[in-house]
């Protein structure tokens, strides 16, 4: 028996598999509830939740949003997955910190100094997040596709480009999609990408 998991945002939750569940009703879609906010916490969760579906379904895929990607990277389960779905991923965490901090105004040295800094704009910087970040850099080689909006304003087309050509993964780009796929439009253009993606990625195939 095979599954999707599936990984949210931030500020999403699990509940948001449903919709997904109405694409795929021959398979079980679950959500994965991780409380962390930090990649090592929330990496965490993610494998152990891996892990415990993994005594149940022989296949699992996984479909992760945004920074929920990037966790997933870090959970070190490459071996559990048989094909990754990525929906505005968050594929090169450290270019994203420098640029919130550049965007703040704070240096390197400032934040080393300091450990945590609140910005105006309701994010924390934080030394410990950035050194883990740089002291853990993403392998992931798993079959993945990914679905990016050309208005996309935390991952830059070409940095999403980068990634997918590295890790060999496909790249769809959605003319006008924002980083949260959220509109009648932009949920369409979604559905039909990660179905035929899907089919065409025969991930729960006996020879996949």
């Amino acid at each position: 028996m095979n599954a999707f998991l599936y990984i949210h945002g931030k500020n999403g939750d699990a509940a948001e598999a449903e919709h997904f569940a109405r694409l795929f009703s021959s398979y079980p879609v679950i959500g994965i509830d991780y409380r962390g906010s930090v990649p090592w916490e929330a990496g965490k969760e993610i494998r152990e939740a891996i892990l415990k579906a993994k005594e149940t379904y022989d296949g699992i895929a996984v479909i992760a949003n945004s920074i929920g990607a990037y966790f997933l990277m870090n959970a070190e389960v490459e071996n559990k997955i048989k094909h990754a779905f990525f929906i505005s991923p968050i594929v090169d965490m450290e270019k994203l910190i420098y640029g919130v901090m550049a965007y703040a105004q704070i240096g390197e040295a400032e934040l080393r100094s300091r450990k945590i800094i609140s910005t105006d704009f309701g994010e924390d910087l934080s030394w410990e997040y950035l050194s883990y970040v740089r002291e853990h850099p993403v392998h992931f080689h798993v079959p993945t596709d990914i679905l990016y909006g050309s208005k996309d304003d935390l991952t830059s087309l070409d940095t999403v480009k980068t990634f997918a050509g590295k890790h060999r993964a496909s790249l769809t780009v959605m003319d006008g999609g924002e980083h949260w796929f959220h509109t009648e439009e932009q949920m369409r253009f979604l559905d039909r990408w990660i179905e035929k993606k899907f089919r065409e990625s025969l991930a729960f195939s006996p020879k996949a």
